[in-house]
């Protein structure tokens, strides 16, 4: 489909918009009309995550944050993790809807199961075509990972 790249994780296909950017730690990135920047889960990672159950914020809305600082976790089927900022700024708000029932993340990851929006520079992010040249890249040591044959 046009408007659309394709990472094979195994024989699952994840789907990546090209119309987004994307964050190092997996999540993906869309300049909302007012300027902020909204952020969700790309595909790689509901993909390693499954069923996606539980979600909370350790920061509110309004907190200055530096990029890689601890912002939440995330909890599914498959393991719980920690969420953090993507870039250095504001967090503008987070979706209540994804908070109120987080298997929306599940559902409609590039839609309205996004997580929160910010303000700052997302310059740091990468189009999609290097989004998954980054996931190439990376691939063989996060099978690895996921099989526990690093330590």
């Amino acid at each position: 489909m046009a408007g659309e790249l394709v990472f094979m994780m195994g024989n699952f296909r994840a789907v990546f918009p090209a119309d987004r950017r994307y964050a190092a730690n997996h999540t993906w990135a869309r300049t909302e009309s007012g300027g902020a920047v909204r952020f969700g889960l790309s595909a790689y990672a509901a993909r390693l995550l499954q069923e996606v159950y539980f979600l909370e914020w350790s920061m509110d809305a309004g907190a200055t944050v530096r990029e890689k600082d601890e912002i939440g976790a995330i909890e599914s089927a498959k393991a719980n993790a920690a969420l953090y900022a993507p870039m250095a700024g504001i967090i503008a708000r987070f979706n209540d809807a994804a908070m109120a029932d987080p298997s929306i993340i599940n559902k409609d990851g590039y839609g309205d199961g996004w997580l929160f929006e910010m303000s700052g520079d997302a310059s740091g992010t990468m189009d999609a075509p290097a989004y998954v040249a980054h996931l190439e890249a990376s691939w063989a040591k996060a099978q690895a990972l996921l099989k526990g044959q690093l330590r």
